[in-house]
């Protein structure tokens, strides 16, 4: 039993070091509306690790934007890490970063949404005259 104890010592205290040994990043985010370069406040930036194999892993963090549109986790493993933003009036956004130095700035720059198409409106303005010309014969 006291073999058993000590192993799982040892085997604890290894798993921890190599965690201390880890290299970490600082990620600085600035969140901007694209129509117009103006801070986006209280924006969610969602981050998720990312395996090899392109899966997002469990668990994750979730930031608040600042008046100024920043935000910043200091922590972050090297690695994959998909980053999602979301605001209200603002396309969601996502994008997968390569963390791999020790401090990175991130500008996201919010979309607005775009119109919806239908296929119950009359879209025959929109296209090209050749389009709507009767065959040639």
């Amino acid at each position: 039993m006291g073999v058993l104890l000590a192993a799982l010592i040892v085997v604890t205290s290894a798993g921890a070091q190599r965690d201390v040994d880890e290299p970490t990043a600082v990620l600085n985010f600035l969140v901007l509306k694209q129509d117009n370069g103006k801070p986006v406040r209280s924006a969610a930036v969602i981050m998720h690790p990312v395996n090899p194999r392109g899966k997002q892993g469990r668990g994750g963090m979730e930031l608040k934007t600042d008046p100024e549109g920043k935000s910043s986790f200091e922590g972050i493993p090297y690695g994959k890490l998909r980053v999602q933003v979301l605001a209200p009036g603002f396309q969601t956004y996502g994008e997968d970063f390569e963390v791999n130095q020790p401090k990175m700035e991130i500008t996201i720059k919010l979309k607005r949404p775009q119109g919806q198409y239908s296929i119950y409106e009359d879209h025959a303005k929109e296209s090209s005259p050749k389009q709507n010309a009767p065959p040639d014969k």
